[in-house]
């Protein structure tokens, strides 16, 4: 589909097959979900993750919703150029600069939703998911907050009592460690510590199935 001219160039349009449904409507109808259905749906994601951000483009708002989903269990990301906050919104998607790690943190957000069958972190406003966030990973170090711009967050994160990280496989005891030792990785409070899509897919090629225990 070719523009007129240059000049009349605005909109681009991303144009796939028909697809039936979403990724949150699979995860909220579905809670028989099996352990090839997880590895199936991260390695979609990460290898379409791989694939955006080689062309330096950061999605910045992953979410089930955002995600479509076929009878064949084939997902397509969509909804490019909307970015606002969500259950999925990364600290970086807030308090930092925008980096591809803000999509990978969503991803944890995603697969973690995929494996429990409901939002990490349903937060109300910013201030609500931070505190959710924190009650789960516990209060980032000084230095992980000295490098957020944002001011206001650097005062509320540094004034906040001291928590303690909760084991994930405390919060989530029916989830295999090899995918919460993942989940650890994505779910990294500094953007400078999640890894890429293609490191996640080179360091689990074999551990991108079977996360559910029986």
């Amino acid at each position: 589909m070719l523009p007129p001219s240059r000049r009349e160039f605005r909109d681009i349009y991303v144009v796939f097959e028909l697809m039936e449904s979403d990724l949150h409507q699979v995860i909220k109808a579905n809670d028989d979900l099996t352990p090839e259905h997880h590895q199936f749906f991260l390695y979609q994601l990460l290898r379409s993750l791989k694939y955006i951000h080689s062309a330096n483009v950061f999605h910045r708002d992953l979410k089930p919703k955002n995600i479509l989903a076929n009878a064949d269990c084939k997902l397509k990301i969509c909804d490019f150029g909307l970015a606002r906050v969500s259950f999925n919104d990364a600290p970086s998607a807030i308090f930092w600069t925008y980096t591809p790690a803000i999509d990978i943190w969503s991803i944890g957000c995603i697969f973690a939703e995929i494996l429990t069958g409901k939002p990490l972190f349903p937060g109300k406003n910013v201030v609500h998911q931070l505190d959710l966030m924190t009650d789960t990973l516990g209060t980032p170090p000084p230095e992980s907050i000295s490098r957020i711009r944002n001011e206001k967050a650097r005062r509320y994160l540094s004034s906040m009592r001291k928590k303690q990280p909760i084991p994930f496989s405390q919060k989530f005891p029916n989830v295999d460690h090899l995918a919460l030792r993942l989940l650890e990785r994505l779910l990294a409070f500094d953007p400078k510590d999640r890894p890429t899509a293609e490191e996640v897919r080179l360091s689990n090629p074999s551990n991108l199935k079977s996360f559910q225990k029986s």
